[in-house]
């Protein structure tokens, strides 16, 4: 039962929830999940920490760039995100958030990363 009260305080929060929405579409770094929901890095980065220590989220270097995913093992979540995604247009910052995956490769240069290298 712990573990299901964990993730529906894990899904209280906005950050988080927005974050699970992204990841649930694809792997991102953290620099393009701060950029699409211009919040600082420290925050996305302790949000990932809570998700990764839930076993929500993995992880997999990339050249210099560590990427997030989504698991896809937890049915629970999975129905809850299922539920969100089939009435998404009632979300009006859930649907800007997606809007602007189409930009996440603007991002990467807040790692610090440029992208010619």
């Amino acid at each position: 039962m712990n573990r299901l009260t964990n993730i529906f305080k894990l899904l209280s929060d906005e950050t988080r929830l927005r974050m699970i929405m992204l990841l649930n579409k694809e792997a991102m770094c953290v620099c393009e999940i701060s950029g699409i929901l211009n919040i600082p890095q420290p925050r996305i980065s302790q949000n990932l920490s809570k998700l990764r220590d839930m076993d929500l989220v993995k992880d997999e270097r990339k050249e210099k760039f560590v990427y997030y995913a989504l698991k896809k093992n937890n049915i629970v979540l999975n129905e809850i995100i299922k539920n969100i995604e089939d009435d998404v247009e009632s979300y009006p910052q859930l649907l800007e958030d997606r809007k602007r995956i189409s930009d996440k490769d603007i991002y990467l240069s807040q790692c610090g990363v440029s992208l010619n290298k």
